[in-house]
């Protein structure tokens, strides 16, 4: 079992940066596929982003490739999303998951998820 508890999230203005992280702990996290998606109000769950447990393989939406960067430490077991140049458009609750094996595009190849954290974006 995987436990993912994600923080960081807040409001902030269009243009600004902001810095999610998914903190994990159980099995052998480190070996997990990590990934980051979004839901904003009245939409479906998007995709954001994605790592490999080693970190040399990773994923971006266009939506946000260029202005997002994933990262992970596995020693702390903790996965980040750093979000830079911030839209309007940006604003949803945004979730990390685990899945065994490498990253994955797909919300349902993960097993694991954490709660959320709400991201707003004020133009």
């Amino acid at each position: 079992q995987v436990q993912l508890v994600e923080s960081g999230g807040g409001l902030v203005q269009a243009g600004g940066s902001l810095r999610v992280s998914c903190a994990a702990s159980g099995r052998t996290v480190s070996m997990y596929g990590m990934g980051w998606f979004r839901q904003a109000p009245g939409k479906e769950r998007e995709f954001v982003g994605a790592i490999n447990w080693t970190g040399d393989s990773n994923g971006y939406a266009d939506s946000v490739r260029g202005r997002f960067t994933i990262s992970r430490d596995n020693a702390k077991t903790t996965v980040y999303l750093q979000m830079n140049t911030l839209k309007p458009e940006d604003t949803a609750v945004y979730y990390c998951a685990a899945r065994y094996g490498g990253w994955s595009r797909l919300d349902f190849q993960y097993k694991f998820w954490g709660q959320g954290t709400q991201v707003t974006v004020s133009s």
